[in-house]
């Protein structure tokens, strides 16, 4: 501890992050603080701690901080140096699961609602998520229903109008791209549509009554089923309606529970006075208190700002309520009020976030332990195992993927802490040589991975450990690679299929561990998803160039145009099986187009 001992006497009184390390020389935990000295030395001289922090404070081995003119400054900046480092001790929420959301941008000609799964800050109303219950694709046929927008996507011109589709045909759609209806009529209907969204079903199921009744009487049966169906659909909106609640009431209701070492979220969201559900987060965090915890939470649960409520609320009081708030200003410039409620809705609202949290955190605790047991205890024991050189926080596995040597592609997959980044894998192109070589292949991909180090180390930061799937030849063709690179600091080992055998360089014989072995079985996770993202990969171009060979002349059919093909059905099979109109609806694809294309495959005997 003489380091450390000697690094607190030297801590200054400025607001900063400090960033704990262990002995390998690994982040394990990022925080803020107003005043470093104060906040920093509580680790080591504070009598009081959980069992979480006090587990992790035996794992420091070293310790450095960073100066920041104010408070704001090391909230953005220990925002930015966990979403980089993820560091073990701090609370990390993995998007495993992503809610849907329907969005219009209002800036378009004849703007369209459509669902997403992704927001992004480019100016669209976004309404959701839609969870609990409430089904996305439901309620957008129920806005187009009410409100007689059009359904599809396609990218309108105020000036050049187009042939209606079947949509319009089918009454599903009053054709504003062919002009049959001007702008202003069809921007009152969004209008209306969007106050909807916001919480207001005024008369809607009167409307859909009257058109329901309407359709019915003109003996237009499909027509009328489709608004009774929409009835339906209304009714399980209402029935998400708390009575008590301010029908303009967009927030996320939050509670924390902890038993000092493992921890539980339940957050519970509404919009526009309606409960759409909720979700639950079990993990474990090195805070000091729940008012840390929540804080933390809080951060990382909105950290890329877009699903920012107007009001945040808690069922306890929190660290820094008001230094968050403005931080959500000054990233998102997005205005949000964050409330530990006291009386009222809210506080009814918040203790059934409670009980729910309190509820998950007693059924939640053997999952993370088998969880824990599955990822980082088990990348702890395969450093022992394998001998390695550091904890193998970040594992890339590659794979190579091919038919008889045509559309060659590899694969990288990324695992931290045992559990996959899905968002950090990547794909590569063999480029430099023809044929059918796992070895070159491998070097190849291997090559350009390495070159990252130095030219992209943001994109492509350097991993502790790179795993193979294969067996000695090809881990003996990517120890070539990193003996002409003078790769020393990086473990490298594979993993053959066939007996699960471990191959290390250097080693003449493999290392063999028994099948039930939590590493082996993390491993061969790393290895199969290395496998499944290749083949996904190598498919998908072989797709391509299957539709590029049989749509060959098809005077009109560009490479944009073929794209947006095989965007819209995603594969060949699908363009086989669509009809004229289906096709036309494609970008740039009229009815010529769409019947040259029939045709074409017709005389390949597709069709």
């Amino acid at each position: 501890m003489s380091v450390i001992d000697d690094k607190l006497k030297l801590l200054p009184e400025n607001p900063g992050v400090y960033v704990m390390l262990d002995a390998g020389g690994q982040i394990i935990y990022v925080g803020k603080a107003k005043n470093l000295k104060n906040r920093v030395r509580q680790y080591f001289f504070n009598s009081v701690k959980t069992e979480k922090v006090m587990a992790m404070v035996k794992n420091i081995a070293d310790f450095y901080y960073i100066i920041v003119p104010s408070e704001i400054d090391a909230l953005s900046l220990e925002n930015n140096l966990i979403k980089k480092h993820k560091p073990r001790y701090n609370i990390l929420l993995k998007d495993d699961k992503t809610y849907p959301y329907i969005k219009i941008d209002l800036k378009s000609v004849f703007p369209t609602f459509t669902i997403t799964r992704r927001i992004k800050r480019d100016g669209a109303k976004y309404f959701g998520p839609f969870m609990g219950g409430i089904n996305v694709h439901e309620t957008l046929e129920l806005i187009n229903l009410l409100y007689d927008l059009r359904p599809c996507d396609k990218v309108l011109s105020t000036t050049k109008p187009i042939k209606p589709c079947l949509n319009y045909h089918i009454k599903k759609c009053n054709a504003p791209c062919a002009f049959y209806e001007d702008e202003k009529t069809y921007g009152e209907r969004v209008k209306a549509a969007v106050a909807f969204m916001s919480g207001d079903t005024g008369d809607a199921e009167k409307v859909l009554k009257e058109k329901m009744l309407a359709a019915a009487n003109a003996e237009q049966f499909e027509l009328a089923l489709r608004y009774k169906q929409g009835l339906n659909s209304l009714d399980k909106i209402k029935l998400r309606r708390i009575t008590s609640l301010n029908k303009f009431l967009s927030a996320d209701i939050i509670a924390y529970r902890t038993d000092g070492i493992y921890s539980a979220i339940n957050l519970l969201v509404v919009r526009g006075g309606r409960m759409l559900g909720s979700r639950n987060f079990s993990f474990e965090s090195a805070t000091f208190s729940a008012e840390e915890a929540l804080s933390e939470f809080i951060l990382r649960y909105y950290k890329k700002g877009e699903e920012i409520p107007d009001e945040i609320i808690t069922a306890e009081e929190i660290d820094g309520e008001d230094l968050i708030a403005e931080y959500f200003k000054k990233e998102f410039n997005k205005s949000v009020h964050i409330i530990c409620a006291k009386i009222g809705v809210r506080k009814q609202l918040a203790d059934m976030a409670a009980v729910n949290a309190e509820e998950h955190l007693s059924v939640a605790v053997d999952r993370i332990k088998h969880k824990d047991d599955m990822t980082v205890k088990a990348c702890e024991a395969l450093k022992e195992k394998l001998s390695l050189s550091r904890y193998p926080k970040r594992m890339e596995c590659y794979d190579i993927s091919h038919i008889s040597g045509t559309d060659r592609v590899g694969s990288m997959v990324v695992f931290i802490d045992g559990e996959p980044a899905r968002d950090e894998y990547r794909r590569f192109k063999i480029k430099t040589f023809e044929g059918n070589d796992d070895f070159k292949s491998l070097q190849e991909v291997l090559t350009r991975r390495i070159e990252r180090l130095t030219t992209d180390p943001d994109k492509f930061p350097k991993p502790d450990l790179i795993i193979i799937d294969g067996g000695k030849g090809q881990l003996s063709s990517v120890k070539e690679i990193f003996d002409f690179k003078g790769v020393s600091d990086i473990d490298l080992i594979s993993l053959a299929k066939r007996e699960e055998e471990i191959f290390l360089p250097d080693k003449s014989l493999p290392v063999v561990l028994s099948h039930r072995d939590y590493c082996l079985k993390m491993l061969q996770r790393i290895r199969d998803e290395a496998h499944r993202f290749a083949i996904t990969f190598h498919r998908s171009l072989r797709g391509k160039r299957s539709l590029s060979s049989v749509l060959d002349g098809v005077k009109g059919l560009g490479k944009v145009k073929a794209a947006a093909l095989m965007e819209r059905f995603k594969d060949l099979s699908g363009i086989v099986s669509a009809t004229k109109e289906e096709i036309m609806q494609v970008d740039g694809i009229g009815e010529n187009l769409a019947i040259d294309i029939i045709k074409k495959l017709t005389e390949e005997g597709l069709r």
